[in-house]
């Protein structure tokens, strides 16, 4: 069963060469995924969502930049804030780490929401079907209460 080091593994083969090329991007990554197991190419998935579930709430939003919360939260775009928190998960566990512990590092008005279909574009590759697992955590804006209470 897949670890979060070798989810992190797997984080670390994006080509940020290929920045504003999304598939090439994540090219390498998904195909490495892909010659994995069905159950580590769900593992993946279950890893990503818990760790966007742990960014949701509202001191990450409030730092994540005005395409995300402005007006002093009356406007938050839910979609926006899960994409930036993509953009944590992307930069790598040291990065993410950090964030986690300091949301004022949150990255400002960027978004990698590509990052959402690595699994499922790795599955796609293998087997030519959709993803079939869905994780414990939901990774959707507003799901982890505890921190927009």
């Amino acid at each position: 069963m897949m670890r979060e080091k070798e989810f992190w593994k797997i984080i670390s083969l994006f080509d940020w060469n290929y920045e504003g090329n999304d598939e090439k991007v994540l090219e390498k990554a998904t195909k490495k995924l892909a010659r994995h197991s069905d159950k580590d190419i769900c593992q993946l998935y279950e890893i990503l969502s818990k760790l966007l579930y742990d960014l949701d709430g509202v001191e990450y939003a409030k730092n994540a930049g005005d395409y995300v919360y402005s007006d002093n939260g009356k406007f938050i775009s839910s979609d926006a804030f899960l994409y930036a928190r993509c953009v944590v998960v992307a930069n790598g566990a040291k990065f993410y780490s950090e964030v986690l512990e300091h949301p004022e590092k949150m990255p400002k008005d960027i978004e990698f929401e590509s990052l959402l279909y690595l699994a499922s574009n790795a599955y796609q590759l293998k087997h030519g079907t959709d993803l079939p697992c869905v994780p414990k955590y939901s990774f959707e804006t507003f799901s982890n209460k505890e921190k927009w209470s």
